[in-house]
């Protein structure tokens, strides 16, 4: 059910209603569509299992390499494999957020909330609704340069390249984007779009009254606060290390909960949590987190501060933006706004689907023709849209990232030989918004119609 402040208004409209009559059987979409509680909670084991016995035994392995007298090469290939790992988990996690924008990881409402929250998105510092105000557009407005997020973002960044880009141009547009500070500037402009939009946002409220400052605590909190805590307590002051954190913590709490709701940022999508419980429950998530850092540190417990730096916040800003730097260069570069090619299809072995392709994002496609469909259900959605000719006919699908023997490889498709031959009739997907709750209505169906007139 789509609940929409304007019942008048024409939005969404779903892909069964357009395609060929009796390509796709409406009881099997259904069936595809349909979500659950209990699913993805394997997903979730595996993943912070997976984080658990890499930071173990990346610690364990480093102590045994120090006790036994390798030199610092060995040490910083373990930790280097162990980035590169923990980069891929955190992409997990963004998998993970991903289904929650699209009210997909649970079926109750809240329950995706808040798993969303507390187990993806709180871990690398952003919440859904930030993100689902990003990706929503992207969906809706996929490739239109003036209202896709995604592509604003990389051009704003520098991380978005001139498709078509020939081979020795990509290798070395990738290799001038490993470095620390673009990767950097990368994660800092990602997290500012999902936390404030830009100018051309078609879900920009144009009534909102907010303020910045519910965003600046927040920000200063999860930034500022650990590392002042974290750095007086290295430099042998654990007692005031500990009394910042207490302070900041209350003061933190203490502005969120005298600020008023209208406050908060609002925008055309309503949240399923309100702004000021979201962000007061990822200042009490990060106070628990850097309070057990804290006190496993100053009672000599475990250097916890250093492991938390080295396996989790070096990843943040090095393999893991990386990753998905490289899955939304394959995923829409190159491409055209036509419905069936504005993404591909990506068929790769187990270890770049990990890294790359994290929750089903390999079925792209599928994905951007029914976002209302689970991860898990996509690969039988693809097989389901083979019978549809057109999908046969205009589908992309490549086998392999960097290298193919039976056509291009994901990287190949990225050249000349591969960029689109004419331009298709641009797509607007309004079925994206089908789960979510919209103000305004009648404004974002505005900006769809603008979007299609642009093509």
């Amino acid at each position: 059910m789509n609940f929409v402040s304007e019942p008048t208004a024409p939005l969404p409209k779903s892909i069964e209603a357009d395609t060929q009559p009796g390509v796709l059987d409406a009881e099997a979409v259904r069936a595809l569509k349909a979500r659950d509680n209990a699913t993805n909670w394997v997903y979730f084991v595996q993943i912070y299992a997976l984080i658990v016995a890499v930071i173990a035994g990346a610690i364990a392995a480093n102590d045994w390499l120090t006790a036994n007298g390798f030199g610092f090469g060995w040490i910083a290939s373990v930790n280097i494999i162990a980035v590169l790992i923990l980069g891929a988990a955190q992409h997990q996690f963004g998998g993970a957020i991903h289904e929650g924008t699209h009210f997909l990881l649970f079926k109750n409402r809240k329950l995706n909330e808040l798993a969303s929250d507390w187990l993806a998105a709180f871990p690398i510092y952003t919440s859904t609704y930030q993100f689902r105000i990003h990706h929503l557009a992207h969906h809706q407005f996929v490739n239109d340069p003036k209202r896709d997020p995604d592509i604003a973002q990389l051009k704003e960044s520098g991380h978005w390249l001139d498709f078509p880009v020939p081979s020795i141009e990509l290798v070395w547009g990738f290799l001038k984007r490993l470095s620390p500070l673009r990767l950097l500037r990368f994660t800092l402009f990602r997290a500012k779009y999902s936390a404030v939009g830009f100018d051309g946002h078609a879900y920009i409220d144009p009534d909102d009254q907010s303020s910045k400052w519910p965003l600046r605590v927040g920000i200063l909190y999860a930034v500022a606060a650990p590392i002042a805590t974290a750095e007086t307590i290295r430099f042998g002051n654990p007692t005031i290390g500990v009394w910042i954190l207490i302070v900041s913590t209350v003061v933190a709490i203490t502005c969120l909960l005298l600020t008023p709701e209208k406050a908060f940022s609002q925008t055309r999508l309503a949240p399923v949590i309100s702004h000021r419980t979201t962000m007061l429950s990822r200042v009490i998530y990060f106070a628990i987190l850097y309070g057990t850092l804290t006190a496993l540190t100053v009672t000599d417990t475990a250097p916890a501060w250093r492991w938390y730096t080295l396996y989790w916040v070096i990843p943040l800003f090095t393999s893991f933006p990386l990753f998905m730097m490289l899955r939304q260069w394959v995923q829409h570069g190159n491409a055209d706004r036509g419905r069936y090619t504005n993404t591909r299809v990506f068929l790769t072995g187990p270890i770049v689907r990990y890294a790359i392709f994290p929750w089903g994002m390999d079925y792209h496609l599928p994905h951007h023709l029914m976002a209302s469909v689970p991860h898990y259900n996509l690969k039988d959605l693809h097989g389901l849209l083979l019978r549809d000719p057109v999908y046969r006919e205009k589908g992309v699908v490549l086998n392999g990232f960097f290298h193919s023997s039976d056509g291009p490889s994901a990287l190949q498709a990225l050249g000349p030989s591969y960029a689109p031959s004419q331009s298709e009739r641009a797509y607007v997907d309004n079925a994206a918004l089908e789960y979510a709750e919209l103000r305004h209505a009648s404004d974002i169906a505005a900006e769809a119609a603008a979007s299609e007139r642009s093509s």
